[in-house]
């Protein structure tokens, strides 16, 4: 039983990571620089980490800066201001994600520019191939691991733990919460402390300052770890902080 819940423990939060990290942060806003050797090396784990799960950083970064532009609009690819139900609006992402990954979808140039590609790793690790193998060596660590009937139940987070991870932020995100921040939209910090999605639930004060790598530090309770693995691997040198990522306090205007 412990091995079954440490691994989806882990799977869960490294699958964030990359989420987070390189999908999110690097490819959709570029709060940080790194080498090309350095970005394939991280396409590579988030294949890894993602697994099954994996999400292409290209189609990523368009549909996102997408959001950004268009949040709570009828153009938003994933807004439950304009569908009912949860479902209804992963479906409508999936999508305009796919359709954006196999070019089927006319992007405007300011949702392109500058997001990193590598199409023929993508391809690989987007097939259903890679994903049926990935799903196979989950269900053998069930079958070898779980001692406990119930156990069985996390294995269908896991083939679907990226979609998961969105709809957790793109539908609660917006719905329940505080702000710090009026913005033109409904975002909202889905919790205080983030334990559960490394600094993603700070959504309100992600979309008043869309290009800053910690998402959290308006509030003295909103740590981001995902913005402590960003200062250590700026400091060790494996990626570089395009700009100051600190708001000063006098420049905060939090909501009423």
């Amino acid at each position: 039983m412990i091995v079954i819940l440490a691994f989806f423990v882990c799977h869960w939060y490294l699958s964030l990571f990359f989420q987070t990290f390189f999908l999110h942060r690097y490819a959709a806003h570029g709060a940080f620089t790194m080498s090309k050797f350095t970005e394939k090396v991280f396409f590579v784990l988030t294949w890894i980490f993602q697994g099954s799960n994996y999400l292409n950083a290209y189609g990523y970064g368009v549909m996102h800066r997408m959001h950004h532009a268009f949040a709570d609009t009828e153009n938003d690819p994933h807004s439950p201001k304009y569908d009912e139900t949860i479902w209804n609006m992963m479906w409508k992402t999936k999508t305009i994600y796919s359709a954006i990954c196999k070019n089927q979808m006319i992007v405007d140039e300011r949702f392109t520019r500058g997001v990193p590609r590598w199409d023929a790793f993508d391809r690989f690790a987007s097939s259903w191939p890679s994903r049926i193998m990935w799903g196979v060596v989950y269900v053998a660590i069930y079958a070898a691991f779980a001692t406990q009937w119930w156990l069985w139940l996390l294995l269908p987070i896991q083939f679907l733990m990226s979609p998961i991870h969105g709809a957790i932020i793109n539908w609660f995100a917006h719905k329940y919460g505080y702000r710090n921040f009026e913005v033109g939209d409904t975002s909202k910090n889905f919790l205080p402390v983030d334990f559960l999605m490394m600094g993603e639930s700070y959504h309100n004060n992600h979309h008043k300052n869309g290009s800053r790598a910690n998402f959290g530090g308006i509030r003295w309770h909103e740590i981001d770890p995902t913005y402590l693995v960003i200062k250590l691997l700026h400091k060790i040198g494996v990626i570089s902080l395009t700009r100051s990522q600190e708001i000063r306090p006098q420049t905060v205007k939090r909501a009423a």
